[in-house]
């Protein structure tokens, strides 16, 4: 390989905020996302998917010229994550498995690809949820890193040489936690480093402070912070000849050093804000390939072939889209999206202090109960819990049989299970998407309370904490007059207002009365044993993550969205009935049930 070649690298970071309703584990609709069911679904089918059989025309120039349209014919069809440097977050990775598996698919088969090709695999490590890693505390920090690395190890079979970091969020101490994991390298934005010399090529970072303060370094890729704006919000995309040329800066030079070029961006932008972007960028590396002075490779290979020959300073903390800093995830720093609006994000600092205090009270609960259920130092079993925890079922229940003490009763294998739950739950309030927009009543800030929610009901102290936790969101504001807090976000829509189980099982009941085929045996995160009986249904219910059980019976009347299902809690003595309506039903079972009276009178007269 000559020394004076220039080097190209192309990176997508792939995710998306998560969407998912923590006690079901499923995506609710969201008519936002329309022709699609929601917004994971629509992404993937503009973009993601897209990637793993990208197409490219064989046009006649004269006839585009007039017809952008105009083309004669199919003339490839490329697995572009084979060719191109990226990241997926394991939580999109975790509804890519089961709502995706293509896609997921043609990311493995990429990266395997491209460990064929070029030796070293495409596919980056990222922490396992969204999360600010210098704003999170060592430990959580630490246990991000490692469910990050142990996930990317189980899905592509192999080691990860580099990690991505969400936002590109780093701080000394970040940087030397991931490098004392075993991680080669990260890409950083050109701004983020002192002393870097404008190559393109990879740098060194060396621990001043710290643990590793002397002796631990950090391979860093600087990504082109004019191409990836060209790219993201010019019109570089329209036009593959264009982005060629852009991705050939020394075209026509004799190089005596070498020289790298890399695009860092949203997978999202090949196809989602760009349409037909992921066609544009593959005709553009099929004009490269054909070039001789500019070689497409990726971060892994580019790092192993090129040692750094230059050391650099991070400026400490910095992320890839906040000009402050990190300030853009706990304070009002002036970050946003709109910036017709005035900077009115002062809940954000309120937000992050509140799930502070939420978490450092769910850690107390984990440690003083698991320092009396498990063999090992809690703390550990949280981290290799990071093995296992995309999975559910059978795999979660045998790694709590292996981490609990000799004689573990069946309630305490369960409370064990509750209780790394609580960490994982826990872990995601912190998913940065919650600060990134304008308002504090948005979906993400949503999420994380919803979150916060089932941290509440699984440390058993739910009933002593919400009032304090409503409390301590209620200056999580932008301060106009009757503008929501964050309390009144978790109140009104993140609190369940039934029990999710309750709905599940009554859900179940109506399914297998309307229906000839009977209830699905699973319902999301729901194990459901539905039993025929005369006058009542029998349900029982098993959470897949936590082993906890119910049992309910109860009797189903009407029909389409009149149906009411009463039911009672088989294992409460002397409750009384509740009545569950279809809107109450986790949405597949809602459809399954409300789709059987599509054409009559009753589905459209009956009252909301």
């Amino acid at each position: 390989m000559s020394e004076a070649a220039h080097h190209l690298i192309v990176h997508q970071h792939l995710y998306q905020p998560p969407r998912e309703d923590p006690w079901l584990e499923l995506v609710p609709g969201e008519p936002s996302a329309a022709p699609d069911h929601d917004w994971n679904s629509r992404i993937n089918r503009e973009c993601y998917a897209r990637l793993g059989r990208a197409e490219a025309f064989r046009r006649d120039p004269r006839a585009v010229a007039r017809d952008a349209d105009a083309r004669s014919g199919l003339a490839r069809v490329v697995n572009l994550y084979a060719w191109c440097s990226f990241d997926a977050g394991a939580t999109l990775c975790e509804w890519l498995d089961s709502e995706a598996p293509d896609t997921m698919q043609a990311m493995i088969a990429g990266d395997a690809a491209s460990v064929q090709r070029w030796g070293h695999g495409n596919a980056m490590a990222a922490p396992y949820h969204h999360v600010i890693l210098p704003l999170a505390s060592p430990r959580d920090r630490l246990t991000e890193i490692r469910w990050g690395i142990r996930d990317f190890r189980r899905r592509f079979g192999r080691e990860p040489e580099g990690m991505w970091l969400p936002e590109c969020a780093a701080d000394e101490a970040t940087l030397e936690a991931v490098a004392a994991e075993g991680i080669a390298f990260t890409i950083l934005a050109p701004y983020q480093l002192h002393g870097h010399q404008g190559e393109g090529m990879p740098v060194r970072w060396r621990a001043t402070t710290g643990r590793g303060a002397g002796g631990r370094s950090l391979t860093i890729v600087p990504y082109d912070g004019s191409l990836a704006g060209d790219v993201a919000f010019g019109g570089l995309l329209r036009n593959a000849y264009a982005l060629a040329e852009r991705f050939m800066p020394y075209r026509g030079q004799t190089l005596e050093a070498p020289r790298g070029t890399t695009l860092a961006t949203d997978g999202e932008t090949f196809g989602h804000h760009h349409k037909s972007g992921d066609s544009v960028l593959l005709e553009a590396l099929a004009l490269i390939s054909r070039q001789s002075g500019t070689r497409l490779t990726n971060a892994a290979t580019l790092v192993a072939n090129h040692a750094p020959i230059h050391d650099v300073q991070l400026v400490s903390p910095s992320a890839w889209s906040c000009a402050h800093g990190v300030e853009r995830w706990r304070s009002n720093c002036g970050c946003r999206l709109d910036g017709g609006k005035p900077p009115l994000q002062q809940w954000r600092g309120p937000l992050r202090a509140a799930l502070e205090q939420l978490a450092a009270q769910m850690h107390a609960v984990f440690e003083h109960e698991g320092a009396t259920l498990f063999v090992d130092d809690p703390w550990s079993v949280r981290d290799r819990y990071g093995t296992v925890v995309a999975a559910d079922g059978p795999l979660l229940e045998t790694f709590a049989k292996q981490v609990m003490r000799a004689g573990a009763t069946a309630a305490e294998v369960r409370r064990g299970r509750e209780l790394l739950e609580l960490q994982r739950a826990a872990l995601r309030l912190f998913t940065s998407c919650a600060w990134v927009f304008d308002e504090v009543d948005r979906f993400e800030v949503r999420q994380v309370v919803r979150y916060a929610a089932r941290c509440l009901e699984l440390s058993g102290a739910a009933a002593r904490l919400t009032p304090e936790f409503v409390q301590w969101l209620a200056p999580a504001t932008n301060g106009r007059p009757d503008a929501p807090s964050a309390g009144d976000v978790f109140v009104r829509e993140a609190l369940p207002h039934r029990d999710p189980t309750l709905c599940v099982a009554a859900g179940a009941m109506a399914a297998a009365s309307a229906t000839v085929s009977g209830a699905p045996s699973r319902v999301g995160t729901f194990d459901v044993q539905v039993t025929a009986g005369e006058p009542e249904w029998q349900v029982r219910t098993t959470h897949r993550r936590t082993g906890a059980t119910a049992s309910f019976r109860g009797t189903v009347e009407g029909e389409g969205p009149s149906l009411v299902v009463r039911l009672f809690n088989a294992d409460v003595p002397n409750e009384a009935p509740e009545e569950v309506r279809p809107h109450e039903f986790p949405e597949p079972l809602a459809r399954a049930v409300l789709t059987l009276r599509t054409d009559s009178d009753h589905a459209l007269l009956a009252p909301l």
